[in-house]
C-alpha cells in the first residue's frame, strides 16, 4: 500500500464542477487581477472570522501577508520582533528583509507553540512586535498578554499560515485564529486545509484605517491608480485562487472536521498497535480547536531511520523542521548557538508528520501504524 503525505485530488473530486464552471466564468469576463472575485472571497472571509466588513485584504502569499503585516505596523530597521525559532523560514525572513531583527524565544514541548512566558521576558526598548506562531493547526493562547504588550507599545502580529478556522475558548467566548492580535496572516499554499491552486495570501486586521493602508500597500503603496502614497509591493491575489478559495471554504469545517477525526484514529491506533513507548501524540491544549494542518508526532529514538524505512514502504512521511531557525546559516549574524533554545533543537529531532487529509483511509492508516510497529518490534 502506498499512502501519501498529502493527496488534494481526493477532495478535489466533489468540488470540481464548481471549480470547472468558476474558471469558466473568470476566462469569459477576462478579469484576472483582484477585482469581483477577491472582493466576494474577502467578504466571506470577513463573515467567516467574524470580524468587521473590509478587515480581510487577499494579497499574493502568505509571505507576502508577513511583510504586508510588517509594513503596516511601521517595522524599521533595528527594531525588535520576538518569535518562535521553530517554525517556517518565512516568518522570521520576512523581519530581516525588512531589516528588523528576530528575537527567539523557545518553544513548548508540549504544544510545539512558542512559550509566552519566556517571550514575554525578551522584550527590551526596541521591541516592536510580537510574532507568535498558531503552529500545524493549534492556536497559541495569547490572549492573557495582549493588554501588557499594548501599554508597552508593542503590537501582535499572529502568523496563521496554519491554522485557518482554529479557535480557542478563552474569556468566555470563541476566540478565532488570525483575528486576536493586530494584525493576522494567513497563507492559501495548495498544502494548507484552505489551500487554492497557486500562491495567495491574507491580511486580516480589525483597524480599518490600518485595512485601508493594506489595500494601498499590495499595489505599490496606491490608492489611486498611477498615484502613490508610499512605497508598496506588488501582492494582489488573482481571481482564480480567490474563486477556487471561495468554494473550498464551504466545506471548510467539514474538511476540518474530518481532519480532527483522522487525528483521533491515529491516537486509538497507537494504542492498539502498541507504539506508545516509542511515539508521543501531539497534544490539543485545554480550550483549543485543533485543526491538524499536519499530524506531527514525536519519535523518541530512530526518527531518522523510521521515516526511511516508511518511505521505502511507501508512506508517506515527512520532517517539519529539520533545523530551527536560530541555527539557519543565513541568521549566524544574529550570534544564537547551539544549545541556546533546547526544546526546539530537540524537536527538530525527534518529530515526524505523518498524513492527514480529507479522504485519508482508516485502512491506510492502519497500514502505516502497522509498519511502524514492524519497525520498533524487529
Amino acid at each position: 500500500m502506498t499512502v501519501p503525505i498529502l493527496d488534494l485530488s481526493r477532495s478535489f473530486g466533489e468540488i470540481k464542477p464548481e471549480v470547472l464552471a468558476a474558471m469558466e466564468r473568470i476566462f469569459d469576463a477576462q478579469s484576472f487581477i483582484l477585482g469581483h472575485e477577491v472582493k466576494t472571497f474577502e467578504a466571506h472571509c470577513d463573515s467567516y472570522l467574524g470580524v468587521p466588513e473590509g478587515s480581510c485584504v487577499g494579497c499574493a502569499s502568505g509571505t507576502d501577508a508577513l511583510l504586508l503585516a510588517m509594513m503596516s505596523c511601521d517595522i524599521k530597521p533595528g527594531d525588535e520582533i520576538i518569535t518562535t525559532p521553530f517554525t517556517f523560514f518565512a516568518t522570521s525572513g520576512t523581519a530581516a528583509r525588512l531589516g528588523a531583527v528576530p528575537v527567539f524565544a523557545d518553544v513548548d514541548p508540549v504544544t510545539y507553540n512558542i512559550d509566552i512566558q519566556q517571550a514575554m521576558t525578551k522584550i527590551t526598548p526596541r521591541t516592536k512586535a510580537f510574532l507568535p506562531v498558531h503552529l500545524f493547526g493549534q492556536m497559541t493562547p495569547v490572549e492573557g498578554i495582549i493588554s501588557e504588550l499594548h501599554e508597552r507599545g508593542i503590537m501582535m502580529i499572529e502568523d496563521t499560515a496554519q491554522a485557518f478556522g482554529a479557535t480557542r475558548f478563552a474569556d468566555g467566548g470563541i476566540l478565532r485564529a488570525g483575528t486576536v492580535g493586530d494584525v493576522g496572516c494567513f497563507s492559501f499554499f495548495p498544502t494548507k486545509n484552505l489551500g487554492g491552486c497557486g500562491d495567495g495570501g491574507m491580511v486580516v486586521t480589525r483597524d480599518k484605517e490600518r485595512a485601508d493602508r493594506l489595500r494601498r500597500l499590495r499595489v505599490h503603496g496606491s490608492g489611486t491608480t498611477y498615484y502613490h502614497d508610499e512605497v508598496g509591493i506588488n501582492s494582489r491575489l488573482d481571481a482564480i485562487q480567490a474563486a477556487i478559495l471561495d468554494i473550498k471554504l464551504s466545506r471548510l469545517e467539514a474538511w476540518n472536521e474530518e481532519r480532527r477525526k483522522i487525528a483521533d484514529y491515529y491516537k486509538l491506533l497507537f494504542k492498539t498497535y502498541d507504539v506508545q513507548e516509542f511515539i508521543t501524540a501531539p497534544v490539543e491544549l485545554a480550550g483549543n480547536y485543533h485543526i491538524y494542518h499536519q499530524y506531527v508526532v514525536r519519535v523518541r529514538e530512530k526518527r531518522d531511520a523510521l521515516m526511511e524505512y516508511l518511505n521505502a514502504e511507501g508512506f508517506g512521511v515527512r520532517v517539519y523542521y529539520p533545523l530551527p531557525l536560530h541555527l539557519q546559516p543565513c541568521f549566524a549574524y544574529l550570534g544564537y548557538k547551539a544549545g541556546d533554545f533546547p526544546v526546539s533543537e530537540r524537536l527538530s529531532r525527534e518529530v515526524l508528520a505523518l498524513p492527514v487529509f480529507p479522504g485519508l483511509k482508516a485502512e491506510e492508516q492502519e497500514s502505516l501504524v502497522s509498519a511502524m510497529r514492524k519497525f520498533f518490534r524487529k
